[in-house]
């Protein structure tokens, strides 16, 4: 016979089989409680890793844009020192694994113009935006979707 004490009455249960515990009662998981736990992560993550890949996407993209006005200044002052954009090469400091930078420079028939390209490359090259321009004018065209310039 076990005994509890609650709040000032005994309480008596008979026949209780808290102690006869069997050995397999006490150790680990059930199989059906383990696969659970497994279709619940399984679920979470069917659900999180397209996010996850969206979004390093998305910070390659914006890198891709930084670069992109970066080179635009570096054109700019090419123009400043050489009265013209024809000649003009991309400076090796700036790259990238997932895009590849190019310029193109025609020169002056009214004025000297440029167009800056950043093509996807590598695993950014399926990316809804496609390849991202800007000229002179800094206007910022892509192939893809709109709207993918921040």
């Amino acid at each position: 016979m076990n005994t509890i004490k609650l709040w000032g009455l005994d309480m008596v249960f008979e026949g209780s089989n808290a102690s006869k515990k069997r050995p397999y009662d006490l150790k680990g998981f059930t199989l059906l409680e383990l696969m659970i736990v497994i279709t619940i992560i399984a679920i979470l993550a069917t659900i999180a890793f397209p996010s996850y890949q969206e979004s390093v996407k998305k910070s390659r993209r914006g890198a891709a844009q930084a670069d992109l006005v970066e080179l635009a200044n570096f054109m700019e002052r090419y123009f400043t020192e050489n009265n013209s954009y024809v000649g003009a090469t991309l400076p090796a400091s700036i790259s990238s694994d997932y895009y590849a930078y190019t310029v193109t420079a025609a020169p002056a028939s009214p004025i000297s113009t440029f167009i800056l390209s950043a093509s996807p490359s590598g695993s950014q090259s399926n990316d809804k935006c496609g390849t991202m321009t800007l000229n002179q004018l800094g206007l910022k065209t892509t192939t893809g979707i709109a709207g993918c310039w921040q």
